[in-house]
């Protein structure tokens, strides 16, 4: 039978859109759970880049920047930074990662004039895998304790880096250009442990922080950054990473669990409404991809061990895992 030239380059046209790659179909399946290998790693950070459509963890006891794929293969990716001492909460924007580097005193690169004194925001391209701007946020409060632990973007592309052990939140600009004290706060202070840890940014102009050894949220007002209340009706011991989506916030605490938030008063008040604690250990920082959250098991407990110990030769592990929330 002859069919018309109309049918036959329609048939055609059917066939090569089958063989067209499709982005959706190509991209990778991740499980429920990821065990990986890496060396001594204790990957405080978790985040992902789309560009590599692999996860990106950091290292305090290396100050380094590894990725993991769907299947568990991790691999180097930034290795070459000297002045990286511990890779701790990290971002991604614009194909540019943002790393916050601190010193516990147990990394490789530790020594007595940065253990416990260093809080700074790195930058790297990740199409070269080059550092493109180094931010030292310590050096506007000198003389105390720093760890710079979290980050936060605005809308605007503003960062946003709490700091553990000094009362401050830093703000670094789009640009990164001039570093400033967004907020110093005595609400950010105590004696044993780390303070402020996880950091978020609400699309209503405001940052949500947790106070790690207190449980504690606050929340501070960006249009009057001296306006900082505690979000009351929650305590999250251990309180961690944390994820703002579909305006819950999954807040990574005890170390062994997340648990969903939730405020129907603008964060005013909040309450847990779910908690998953199936699949997590000595956990510590989330990210969200693809509408699915996951969280590093970083073994943190043993880097509290070692911290506390003067020890960083205990740090020897090299088997982790990210687990997704369900």
């Amino acid at each position: 039978m002859v069919r018309p030239a109309y049918t036959l380059l329609a048939l055609m046209a059917l066939v090569t859109a089958c063989n067209t790659s499709d982005p959706v179909f190509d991209a990778p399946v991740i499980p429920e759970r990821i065990p990986f290998s890496a060396t001594r790693q204790y990957p405080e950070g978790i985040t992902y880049a789309p560009s590599l459509s692999r996860f990106l963890i950091s290292s305090i006891t290396q100050g380094k920047v590894g990725t993991v794929d769907e299947k568990g293969l991790y691999m180097d990716l930034i290795t070459d930074d000297k002045q990286l001492i511990s890779s701790v909460g990290m971002k991604v924007r614009n194909n540019l990662l943002y790393v916050c580097n601190g010193d516990q005193g147990v990394s490789d690169k530790s020594t007595p004039q940065t253990a416990l004194k260093t809080a700074g925001l790195f930058v790297y391209d990740l199409a070269s895998k080059q550092n493109v701007r180094r931010v030292d946020l310590a050096a506007l409060r000198p003389g105390v304790n720093h760890y710079a632990n979290d980050i936060a973007f605005d809308d605007q592309g503003n960062a946003y880096v709490t700091d553990s052990f000094d009362s401050v939140i830093y703000k670094v600009p789009t640009d990164t250009s001039r570093a400033s004290i967004l907020l110093n706060s005595p609400l950010f202070i105590g004696e044993q442990g780390i303070n402020l840890n996880g950091i978020v940014y609400h699309p209503d102009k405001f940052l949500i922080v947790v106070k790690s050894n207190e449980g504690k949220l606050f929340k501070v007002d960006l249009a009057n950054a001296n306006n900082v209340s505690e979000i009351t009706g929650v305590t999250l011991l251990n309180g961690d990473g944390m994820v703002l989506y579909n305006n819950d916030l999954y807040v990574v605490n005890g170390r062994n669990k997340v648990s969903q938030v939730r405020s129907t008063d603008g964060w005013k008040t909040a309450s847990v409404v779910k908690t998953d604690s199936v699949g997590y250990n000595q956990a510590t920082t989330n990210v969200l991809v693809n509408d699915k959250l996951y969280t590093i098991n970083a073994r943190i407990d043993e880097v509290s061990a070692a911290v506390a110990a003067k020890n960083p030769a205990q740090l020897q592990e090299n088997t982790y895992s990210i687990q997704q929330f369900k």
